[in-house]
């Protein structure tokens, strides 16, 4: 179990302009001691006025084209930026393959040096030994960002974090496989933790300073046993990590939960699960829940499956015990339990299920066991006719399909999700009709805004989710997630 650091010291990077309020500035959280001025991106500001709005310290860098930025200009132009502004900042971002120059290094004293490399996927010998070449030149902090090009590469960050046991070494993968390392990272020894101000174009993948705090409680380090995830593509708008980790936090549990993003289930199963470089590291994967695209494809990793897993053919949860990896669902309990919360009757209703992937077959096959007589909807005919095969239920393309006659109608895609898009048209639904939608964002969907406007019962992706994580933290923990932490997270 991971004790040794109680706290990481938490980066906020500027990426983008900064009002002439300065407001994003003045509103970071305390929590934040530092502040990194990505010069490339947003050109050479006053130092004085950044601190009348920053009470940190700073960091200035001009990341160049060649190592992922924006400043490509001359080598003299370069210098004359960094010389000019050494006296002003706290540290400087010195890139190790073309700042490391005797005018450079005579103006910058070594307090003010932080030494980096960005470069490709890297292994963990290599990285140790660009670290052993770059620390010969004194400086306060050495970093080492290689790109996680494929599942696994983000391994290399952490073991050479482990072998080197420097506290002077910042080392993570980027790239939109990798957060789930850097927030591993400073249990090895990571001395700083890089967030941004606010989600920026420039900068996919990386995680807000907001995120880094509230979903996982950063820059407090708690005792750390075993790590648990939500595995998908997309993943990082999920509120998952919130919750868990909230959780584990009230209960004095030793874990972490991570988005594992992932295009390909295969790749990360190989690479990260079964792999076993975590494992070495002393830290144990127990569980993850499974997100879309990947509720099909991650059945042929499982060792044991439910039988609700085996009906529908989805999985949305693996838990690992004695070596065993099970899959389950939690996909049926939220809909189905949040529907008897709300004191509704399944039995004889018809029900619509719009949405024949991992998720709609698993719902469709317990409001089926429930009583209630269902009808699966898929846009492609493929998809609609294997849940029709698994199910034996019946289906309807969703351009012949209408609301007509249906008691409750359940949205089961992601259409809404990330737009006004309503998965399907609302006339002819009856005014007693109930619509539920799995669908969740920062906003209430358009098909829920419609629904309540309308004055119907309504049940949205929070509510199923709340009922969802509950069981899957139980799943995984043996524990109880708190009924009231889970309520205010999801403002339910």
């Amino acid at each position: 179990m991971f004790e040794l650091m109680t706290e990481a010291t938490l980066v906020a990077s500027l990426f983008a302009p900064p009002t002439a309020d300065g407001k994003e500035l003045s509103s970071l959280p305390g929590a934040v001691q530092w502040l990194e001025v990505r010069a490339d991106l947003v050109g050479d500001l006053n130092p004085d006025w950044l601190r009348s709005h920053f009470n940190g310290k700073l960091i200035y860098t001009l990341r160049s084209k060649a190592e992922g930025g924006q400043f490509e200009g001359p080598a003299a132009q370069r210098q004359a930026r960094l010389l000019g502004v050494a006296k002003d900042y706290d540290l400087i971002d010195l890139e190790a393959d073309r700042d490391l120059l005797p005018a450079l290094l005579s103006e910058i004293p070594p307090h003010k040096r932080l030494i980096s490399w960005h470069g490709p996927a890297s292994d963990c010998s290599a990285l140790k030994q660009r670290l052993e070449k770059i620390s010969a030149v004194e400086a306060r902090i050495y970093k080492l960002v290689p790109a996680a090009e494929q599942a696994g590469d983000e391994m290399a960050a952490l073991s050479m974090l482990k072998l080197a046991g420097r506290s002077d070494t910042v080392a993570y993968a980027t790239g939109k496989t990798s957060l789930w390392s850097r927030l591993l990272a400073p249990y090895f020894g990571l001395p700083m933790i890089f967030g941004t101000i606010g989600k920026h174009p420039d900068a996919p993948g990386e995680p807000t300073v907001s995120q880094l705090i509230e979903d996982y409680d950063l820059p407090n380090l708690k005792p750390l046993r075993e790590i648990y995830g939500i595995v998908g593509d997309p993943v990082y708008h999920s509120l998952s990590p919130r919750l868990h980790n909230a959780a584990y936090r009230a209960l004095g549990y030793p874990a972490l939960f991570v988005p594992f993003h992932a295009e390909s289930f295969s790749d990360f199963w190989r690479d990260v699960v079964e792999e076993g470089t975590l494992e070495s590291l002393g830290i144990s994967i127990r569980g993850f829940t499974v997100a879309s695209p990947h509720k099909e494809e991650a059945l042929k990793s499982a060792t044991a499956s439910s039988p609700m897993v085996r009906r529908a053919g989805s999985t949305n949860i693996f838990v690992r015990n004695n070596g065993t990896w099970k899959a389950d669902t939690t996909d049926p309990e939220g809909v189905v339990q949040a529907m008897r919360q709300r004191g509704i009757d399944l039995e004889g209703k018809k029900v619509a299920v719009v949405g024949c992937g991992g998720s709609g077959r698993a719902i469709a096959a317990a409001l089926d066991q429930a009583g209630a007589k269902v009808t699966l909807v898929n846009r492609g005919m493929e998809r609609g006719m294997r849940g029709q095969k698994l199910l034996g239920l019946p289906f309807v393309p969703l351009s012949k399909f209408s609301v007509e006659g249906y008691s409750v109608i359940v949205n089961a895609t992601p259409v809404g999700r990330d737009s006004n898009e309503l998965p399907f048209e609302l006339a002819g639904l009856s005014k007693h009709a109930i619509v539920v939608d799995l669908v969740y964002g920062s906003s209430t969907t358009s098909l829920i805004a419609n629904a309540l406007a309308s004055g119907r019962v309504a049940i949205d992706g929070r509510e199923v989710l709340f009922v969802q994580v509950r069981r899957q933290f139980y799943l995984m923990t043996g524990q109880e997630m708190p009924v009231d932490l889970a309520s205010k997270i999801l403002a339910v």
